[in-house]
């Protein structure tokens, strides 16, 4: 038997005062409201009840019973209703992964925005560009780049960004500037370690699909890295427009080949399950879309 129905059940008896007023209360049958209370008392092997035909009243041991079990009652009500609010209002730990420089370039400075709407949440960021295991390192949110596999993790793309070959003015003026993918593999290129296709870059030109093997001169699992050493003339980089785009704005990095272009990448936020998702956690997903889409940037 529920312990919770029965008690449950007598305080409804003892503040109708009535076994009939009860069982109306509760949607139940008289018999059944009667039988939870002496079920009750037989398991407690005490009187809780005095019946007469005309009124109830409560036993000693009844009275002290009827006291403690509205406290019990009142506290599950009360847990129940903070589980409740915090599905509604967005509050607690918050705990979010994203890659490095994603994270500290484009999500770092939005998130005293976000706090300040949201004063309730404690934000733990970690930057890692390690793919983590939501369920198993305990986050709540990661932010994603590139084309998702399939997995029981829920997704929605905050944005998309497209990876550029580039490389510096004075790169090329010293080696020549490549006019087909093929030629890359006589050029110094800078690899990111973590790029699906390793050493062979993957290209869709104006007859279809291109690809070459390349001999990295540098190797690294930054993007940062990889930007940096562009910029010193070390080589030919193929890096999202997000970490490149400012650059190329600029002028410090060249676009090559422009019609042959190379990968699309989505920007997703990736949470464990859409079922019961928390304030906190689906108002961050809706903050960062509407900062992403708004924020002027050419991903």
């Amino acid at each position: 038997m529920d312990r919770f129905l029965e008690m449950q059940t007598f305080n409804a008896v003892v503040d109708t005062g009535s076994f009939v007023k009860a069982a109306e209360t509760l949607n139940l049958s008289k018999a059944a409201v009667s039988r939870y209370v002496v079920d009750m008392e037989t398991r407690l092997g005490v009187r809780l009840l005095h019946r007469t035909t005309r009124r109830l009243s409560l036993t000693e041991e009844g009275q002290v019973f009827y006291a403690r079990s509205k406290e019990l009652l009142a506290g599950l009500d009360e847990a129940e209703a903070e589980i409740t609010s915090r599905s509604v209002l967005a509050s607690g730990l918050l705990r979010v992964n994203a890659p490095v420089t994603f994270g500290i370039r484009h999500l770092a400075p939005l998130w005293g925005a976000f706090r300040a709407h949201n004063p309730q949440v404690t934000l733990d960021i970690t930057l890692s560009d390690r793919v983590v295991d939501l369920l198993e390192d305990g986050y709540d949110l990661a932010i994603r780049i590139g084309q998702l596999e399939a997995s029981t993790l829920v997704s929605r793309q905050l944005a998309t960004t497209r990876v550029v070959l580039c490389a510096s003015p004075p790169y090329l003026a010293a080696h020549g500037t490549p006019m087909h993918p093929s030629e890359l593999a006589n050029h110094a290129v800078i690899a990111y370690s973590y790029w699906s296709g390793r050493d062979e870059w993957r290209f869709d030109g104006p007859q279809g699909p291109v690809s070459v093997t390349t001999r990295p001169c540098i190797r690294t699992n930054s993007g940062d890295t990889c930007r940096a050493a562009a910029l010193a003339h070390q080589g030919i980089i193929l890096q999202p427009s997000f970490l490149v785009g400012q650059d190329l704005a600029q002028g410090t990095l060249v676009e090559l080949m422009p019609t042959f272009r190379s990968v699309e990448l989505g920007i997703y936020a990736v949470y464990p399950t859409r079922q019961h998702v928390s304030a906190k956690v689906r108002l961050l997903i809706d903050f960062l879309a509407g900062q992403l889409a708004g924020s002027g940037v050419a991903w």
